[in-house]
């Protein structure tokens, strides 16, 4: 990278700074003529000079001029004013004058924007592009969060200062070169003050500034150090927990932080004794022009309207000049930047740019073996970790690699799948060398997969398929001003040194993974699902969440329906009691009492708390229905039971899991409460508390808490309440409650619930598992399990793939190994997470798969379980960095044998 900012900022942006520069020399025109204007209306119509005699005129801008040989020109000899006239019309000029100013300002001002943003962009592409060619060994080196933060805030300054860098000191410097030019011409000994003070301003406060850098060097570093101690935080965070080290976290940040308050203290500090020099010395000179100038006036060596014209030519002097100043500040202080950013991404060997250039185009089958010819590999620290290795792996052939942990075979898949580069030796594809071979011909024939596993934050579907996508396959068609809008985007990357790819195109490689569209792709993915044991993980991810019923009013509609096939199930199976349905005149005893008395689900909890306290219609609803005084007794009894049994369990006792109405943190507000209001009838209760003990009953299932407050009339009563608080319901709270009904979808219930239409029942121990099973056998038997699959595909992972545990995050990954067509596929322990039970079924789905599509691609294992080495032809065994034995396996699988494997 370019080491100067200065030469980087003329590189690429040449033609632009001398278009600006023309424009502000251009703008210096009117600026001193509006510096000269004041002193003609002063002199002029206001003191009466040249109008000394009544009716007088005086010629208003007269255009002539001399020349050479040709002599005097007059090409206008001015309109004829008397004295208001002419004041009038040179304040108009003046207004004009500040008119034309300002709009030189607006079009220099926005342009530098633009310069500079674009050239922010160049930066920050250039920087990521970087990324992408570092070597896999320094990417172990550095945090992630260091560099996003450079990319993010520590080039931010470089943007804004790339307009200023060449035109902020041809503005700055030509305003206050015209203004003391102009200040020289009326009278020499006030302007050499003003070039005196000026030169002291130069000198002294840029050397001043000197130790500001160095503050503000130490500033960016240390707050670089801790967003990168930060993020080592948040990653780390279970290790931190597990190992009780949280408050030496807390001294270790406590301690950055105080580092950086003492810098940015002292940068204070010295930043404010600057500026207090530097307007002390701006405000002496109107002191020196009041007295001087004043005196000059006095004697009648100058006019009050050069006095005045010099004042104000002065009051425009210092801005530019102290500008001038900032700007020689900000441009060592970015340069500092630059170069530390420099420092960090001037990294060597990078990858070549052409290896990672896009093609669109097939990538060819590799013919030749996978090798490894004479292989050594080292960690960061020069330890051998595979020494003097030859491997090849021939086209179709299967490889299994044991060893166990740190015998080298690990780190030679690694090498394999090009995550790490050799030492010495190589590995080659054929006659190539991998490293020199364009990554879309080995990135798309040569797939890895490994234990370690990174899920991009999207969609789980979107991570599935993100192996396929290499290349903007199709050519959008955008129409008015879309299209518009697409063009200027292409002309602003192109002139920001970004490439022109269209991020909405279709990027997915349908041939790559071997079908011919989306229908075929959706087949695929549910196949390779299976192969990982991965589809029932991605349908509960789709039962469990929600979906919007107006735009899928088709799905919604069949999901109804399904509730009917559900009970004649049950009732086959003479399971009837396995799920309590709702029912509009009847209580369901596996509900909270809260959902039996407004049949329906509270949608917005909060809206919901806040008129529970505080909305009149129901405390009226509950009254009119005869439960307000029954509740109240019923909340009374659930409070004292549950202080009773709960107040001397720990917080976290498996206990509370099975209150659906109170906390453990509550439990002792409950027992204040209950002192208070044991043996005080309840017209002397407090609304507030009264509330605080009727809201426990909402959350009561007889079922799960067994205290016996639920008798047969009270439940009558309950759903006889129901109509009042459906029909009843004020226009303020409607959206706060979706009320149950048989034929309708309810947007704020999963899928699940929606089917079931009613909750598990507790006689069943196994019932969630059971109902579950049933559920996604009627979705088969349907023909909707595919519908539903799409919604787990929908599934937000979160970030780095929290979301889901680390078991699903590996099958997610060698799922997404899987959906490519590859010649060679390299299986690192992708499968480390799962029990060996698990990992062995995977990998015998894994080979009856690949085997399976009229393929016959070379797999090459790093296995942890020897009796899996039947399925390949042969077995490398390495130790302490060395490969063993190289030889058949006992008895190689044929190719007939994998289903049966499999299976």
């Amino acid at each position: 990278m370019e080491t100067r900012l200065s030469r980087y900022i003329w590189t690429h942006t040449r033609k632009q700074q001398l278009w600006i520069l023309l424009v502000v020399a251009l703008s210096m025109i009117p600026y001193f003529l509006s510096f000269d204007l004041p002193k003609q209306i002063v002199n002029g119509p206001i003191q009466g000079d040249g109008f000394e005699t009544p009716g007088a005129t005086q010629p208003f801008m007269p255009i002539s001029f001399d020349l050479p040989i040709v002599g005097h020109v007059d090409l206008f000899s001015g309109l004829e004013l008397g004295r208001q006239g002419t004041l009038l019309a040179l304040s108009l000029v003046f207004l004009l004058l500040v008119i034309v100013n300002g709009l030189f300002k607006f079009y220099i001002n926005t342009y530098k924007g633009r310069l500079g943003e674009r050239l922010l962009r160049r930066i920050r592409f250039e920087l990521i592009d970087r990324v992408l060619r570092f070597p896999p060994n320094y990417l172990k080196r550095v945090k992630p969060a260091e560099i996003a933060t450079m990319v993010k805030d520590e080039v931010e300054p470089m943007g804004g200062f790339t307009g200023d860098a060449f035109v902020q000191p041809a503005l700055l410097g030509g305003q206050a070169l015209t203004a003391l030019v102009f200040i020289l011409l009326q009278n020499f000994w006030l302007g050499f003050v003003a070039a005196l003070v000026v030169a002291l301003q130069a000198i002294i406060i840029p050397r001043m500034r000197k130790r500001l850098l160095v503050l503000g060097r130490e500033r960016q570093l240390t707050a670089r150090q801790l967003s990168g101690r930060v993020s080592e935080i948040v990653d780390g965070i279970h290790t931190i927990r597990g190992h009780d080290t949280s408050n030496y976290e807390r001294a270790d940040i406590a301690a950055r932080l105080g580092y950086i308050f003492k810098i940015r203290y002292d940068l204070y500090q010295w930043k404010f004794l600057v500026k207090f020099l530097n307007n002390f010395l701006a405000q002496v000179t109107p002191f020196l022009f009041y007295s001087i100038g004043g005196y000059f006036a006095l004697q009648g060596r100058l006019d009050i309207g050069q006095l005045v014209a010099v004042i104000g030519a002065y009051k425009d002097l210092p801005g530019p000049l102290k500008e001038l100043i900032d700007w020689d500040q900000a441009r060592q202080d970015v340069q500092v930047k630059y170069t530390q950013v420099v420092e960090q991404f001037s990294v060597e060997p990078l990858i070549d740019p052409k290896v990672q250039e896009v093609s669109v185009e097939p990538a060819p089958q590799l013919s030749g073996a996978l090798a490894a010819v004479n292989l050594s590999l080292a960690d960061d620290g020069g330890a051998k970790l595979v020494e003097h290795v030859s491997l090849q792996i021939r086209p179709g052939e299967t490889v299994a690699i044991t060893g166990g942990t740190g015998s080298g075979g690990e780190a030679l898949a690694e090498a394999l799948g090009r995550l790490t580069w050799p030492a010495s030796g190589r590995i080659v594809v054929g006659d190539n060398d991998i490293r020199e071979v364009p990554e879309a011909i080995v990135g798309r024939r040569i797939s890895y997969a490994s234990s370690e596993v990174y899920a991009f934050q999207g969609s789980l579907g979107d991570n599935l398929l993100y192996g396929l996508k290499h290349a903007p396959l199709t050519e959008v068609v955008y129409e008015g001003d879309r299209a518009a809008h697409r063009r200027w985007e292409l002309l602003e990357a192109k002139l920001a040194g970004n490439p022109s790819l269209d991020i909405n195109s279709d990027w997915i490689d349908y041939a790559a993974a071997g079908v011919t569209g989306t229908e075929d792709l959706f087949a695929k993915v549910r196949a390779v699902l299976d192969v990982v044991l991965l589809t029932n993980d991605v349908l509960a991810l789709a039962v469990r969440s929600t979906m919007d019923p107006v735009e899928h009013a088709d799905f919604a509609g069949e999901i109804v329906d399904m509730r009917g096939a559900l009970r004649r199930r049950l009732e086959d199976e003479k399971l009837s009691d396995l799920v309590v349905f709702f029912e509009p005149g009847t209580y369901n005893i596996e509900a909270t009492v809260g959902e039996n008395l407004l049949f329906g689900t509270v949608t917005d909890r909060a809206r919901w708390e806040q008129a529970l306290e505080n909305h009149p219609f129901f405390k009226t609803v509950l009254k009119r229905a005869g439960l307000h005084e029954t509740f109240y007794e019923m909340g009374l009894e659930i409070a004292e039971n549950v202080v009773e049994l709960f107040r001397d369990l720990p917080p976290d006792h498996p206990f509370f899991q099975q209150l659906t109405f109170m906390t453990s943190d509550e439990i002792p507000v409950y027992e204040g409460l209950l002192q208070r209001l044991r043996g005080r009838p309840l017209e002397e209760v407090s609304e507030d508390d009264a509330i605080r003990i009727i809201r426990l009953c909402f959350g009561y299932i007889e079922t799960r808490h067994r205290f016996g407050l639920l008798s047969d009339d009270l439940m009558k009563k309950i759903v006889e309440a129901r109509r009042e608080f459906s029909d009843g319901l004020p226009a303020d709270l409607v959206g706060i409650i979706e009320h149950y009904e048989p034929s309708r979808y309810m947007a704020s219930a999963s899928i699940i619930d929606n089917v079931l239409f009613g909750r598990i029942g507790h006689k069943h121990t196994d019932g969630s598992d059971r109902i579950r099973a049933i559920v996604r056998d009627l979705f088969e038997s349907l023909g909707l399990d595919g519908k539903v699959l799409a919604f787990g595909l929908d599934f937000d992972v979160g970030a780095g793939g929290k979301r889901l545990t680390a078991g699903q995050r590996q099958k997610l990954n060698l799922a997404r190994t899987l959906m490519r067509v590859s010649d060679f596929y390299v299986f690192n322990q992708p499968l480390l997470a799962l029990d060996q039970r698990t990992q062995d079924r995977i990998t015998r789905n894994v080979f009856a798969f690949l085997r399976d599509e009229n393929r016959n691609p070379a797999i090459v294992w790093v296995i942890s379980n020897p009796a899996l080495s039947e399925l390949f032809d042969r077995v490398a065994h390495f130790e302490n960095g060395r490969l063993l034995r190289d030889e058949s396996a006992q008895t190689p699988a044929k190719d007939s044998d994998y289903k049966e494997l499999a299976s």
